[in-house]
């Protein structure tokens, strides 16, 4: 027998859930439905009262069942199981489904949401402790003449009365109310605001007014999803244009402004030449690619000499644990035979720091890979390029997991492949690799799971961090001057995350910091300058030219390792860039501004991100500037227990010797192998 929920209904303040049955046994009683919280264990069973033709039967249960207050948990996921009892056993079925509900509003902070796990078995997730600033819509486009916006005109199936779209102009905080009305669905609203009342040159920002029960609420609207499909360039008469962005909180903003004028078309002519450049390149791509199978293919005898092929982050960079390594080798053992893979972009950085290289995709490259003895790397190779059975590849990836990998995510949603082509390329890709660089035992039993990997692993802390736990103050003060960074003042580094829903439309990415740059500097900008790490993406796209006195933009700095040692906090999200910094001893602040929504529609968390962090947690503005006070007090830790609790399970094994135990292994193959 088999148990597949079918459908989701509101009724009143319950939930009614609808499961279909599959080869139904004879005869059985005691019918019942039981939910199992996945972290808590809790459980929750509701006995069936209403069978429908034999095969579909229909429960319904209060959500506020399957929340509660104990042991400070915000987020639940339970599993769903039937269970019956027929003449001879008691049967316990876990329930299938491939049906995905959209967000169901329970109140101002908290919703619930169906989805179907890797496995296509049933999870019922409520999430609670949401913000209290956001309504969620489900589009929002321009037509011809309006600005039109949809979303749910219902909170736990309670009506929302009075509910008005706000446009605030962000310069003036003039308001613009307009009424909604039902949309196409009867659960959900529909507003069309006429473009012609958009004021000219103005930045509006979208909010939501309406009435729930008793209360009188004011929300900005926010698009958990990217604006991909979704129109968002329009062309008034008269030469105007309205753009739709999204902002990095996710809220709505609507520009008009000039539409082009021939000249600036005449202008942007070169970029257009450009993308029919990239075009061909694209296609020489291809082509090259089909070359580099065939010569993969072809056949190679190792090198007599010892030879190392380094690479990190697919070639893009020189830099990260293989550097560490090679340094070290370089330094000990010369009369070895060092080579770099790299991006064509990288040949003049390596040419002037004298670091052996070829160039990634040539006939060279794949002469290189395809003779050399040994390769180290901290990301994954191609899948076509082939390893032979005489080369040992030792990966020392590149962080201590936080978010989920490899096959812990339970549904791959990229472009181009399935979540079972996914994992299967990647288990097939980790079992490549003879040997795997560990930072402590949480990674080790996270990478035999989420890699599938059977072979060894050297638990011997990354090596890229030896520079962390061997450097001294005059080094950091030798850094400080070499990157211009006043002596004088404290250093606070800002290091997030980037954030897959940051992607706006094709091209076009969200790049606005989450927090007033204006309050800082009225803050701290007498005595404390701040430094951003960002994703290339967002900070080719940054604008900080009026901040110039403190904040500093190291986003294409080389070395993350030196801003590490030149700060004197961290702040961060979700980058696991916190597992390093904590070598320091020094605060770190978390700023996870929009922590529900990363957590539920992007991947989820090895670790109880509320618990088990080594510093606080800051939500809004007004707790990050006050949480940053708080740690330019305490520039040490190593008296704080939660932080030193955390330090001894992630970074009491590394003694700052970890390139030399990397460098050890290989000599040691080198001289077992002849």
């Amino acid at each position: 027998m088999r148990a597949i929920l079918s459908g989701l209904h509101q009724k009143k303040n319950k939930q009614e859930l609808e499961f279909e049955l599959i080869d139904v046994p004879g005869s059985f009683d005691n019918l019942r439905v039981m939910f199992l919280e996945k972290s808590s264990l809790a459980s929750v069973t509701v006995p069936v009262r209403k069978i429908i033709d034999n095969n579909l039967i229909r429960i319904q249960i209060s959500p506020d069942l399957l929340q509660f207050q104990a042991f400070g948990q915000s987020e639940f996921s339970w599993q769903l199981f039937l269970a019956f009892n027929t003449t001879d056993e008691q049967v316990i079925l876990q329930v299938e489904s491939e049906y995905l509900s959209d967000r169901h509003q329970l109140s101002l902070t908290s919703y619930y949401q169906v989805n179907s796990d890797a496995e296509g078995m049933a999870t019922f997730n409520i999430h609670t402790q949401q913000p209290q600033d956001e309504f969620t819509i489900n589009s929002v486009n321009l037509t011809d003449d309006a600005l039109s916006i949809t979303g749910y005109n219902r909170i736990n199936g309670q009506p929302i009365k009075d509910q008005k779209i706000i446009l605030k102009t962000r310069e003036s905080g003039a308001k613009l109310a307009y009424p909604t009305s039902n949309g196409s669905l009867k659960t959900l609203f529909k507003t069309d605001i006429p473009l012609t009342d958009l004021p000219s040159n103005s930045i509006e920002d979208l909010f939501v007014e309406y009435t729930v029960g008793s209360q009188q609420v004011e929300q900005r609207v926010i698009l958990a999803r990217s604006l991909e499909g979704q129109m968002t360039q329009s062309v008034l008469p008269g030469g105007r244009m309205i753009l739709i962005e999204k902002n990095i909180n996710n809220g709505i903003v609507i520009k008009e402004f000039p539409a082009p004028s021939i000249g600036e078309k005449v202008a942007a002519l070169p970029q257009k030449l450009q993308a029919v450049v990239n075009l061909g390149r694209t296609l020489q791509d291809k082509v090259n690619l089909q070359r580099m199978r065939w010569l993969f293919k072809s056949g190679h005898r190792p090198y007599d000499q010892p030879t190392i092929v380094f690479e990190s982050f697919g070639g893009r960079q020189v830099s990260d644990s293989p550097y560490a390594i090679y340094r070290l080798f370089a330094e000990l053992y010369p009369g070895f035979t060092f080579v770099w893979s790299i991006d064509r972009s990288l040949k003049k950085f390596c040419k002037q720091n004298q670091i052996p290289y070829v160039v990634r995709r040539t006939s060279k490259w794949v002469r290189t890979l395809e003779k050399s003895s040994y390769w180290i790397s901290n990301a994954r190779f191609p899948a076509w390029v082939k390893k032979p059975r005489y080369v040992t590849y030792i990966q020392t990836w590149h962080g201590t997991p936080l978010k989920k990998l490899g096959l812990d995510i339970e549904n791959v949603s990229m472009p181009g492949t399935t979540t079972t082509k996914y994992h299967e390329n990647f288990v097939k890709e980790a079992n490549r690799w003879d040997a795997l660089v560990s930072p402590n035992d949480y990674s080790t039993q996270i990478f035999r799971s989420a890699f599938g990997f059977n072979n060894q692993i050297l638990k011997v802390g990354y090596p890229r961090n030896d520079e962390l736990i061997n450097s001294h103050s005059d080094d950091i003060k030798v850094l400080k001057e070499q990157m211009g960074i006043p002596l004088d003042k404290k250093v606070v580094l800002y290091a997030p995350t980037y954030r897959d829903n940051q992607f706006a439309e094709k091209g076009k990415y969200t790049f606005e910091l989450p927090f007033s740059l204006d309050d800082f500097r009225k803050q701290f900008g007498d005595d404390t300058v701040l430094i951003l790490r960002m994703h290339y993406l967002i900070a080719n796209a940054m604008d900080i030219s009026d901040y110039t006195d403190f904040v500093y933009d190291f986003s294409s700095y080389p070395n993350i390792s030196d801003l590490y040692l030149v700060s004197d906090m961290l702040i961060t999200d979700y980058s696991s860039v916190f597992f390093d910094y904590a070598y320091l001893k020094r605060p770190i602040l978390f700023y996870p501004y929009d922590y529900h929504l990363y957590k539920d529609e992007l991947r989820g968390f090895y670790l109880d991100y509320e618990k088990d962090l080594p510093g606080q947690i800051a939500n809004n503005e007004k707790e990050l500037l006050a949480g940053i006070t708080a740690c330019l007090k305490q520039p040490d830790m190593s008296g704080d227990p939660k932080f030193m609790k955390f330090y001894n399970r992630f970074c009491s094994i590394d003694d700052g010797l970890s390139s030399l135990k990397v460098v050890n292994y290989v000599v040691h193959q080198i001289e077992k192998n002849g």
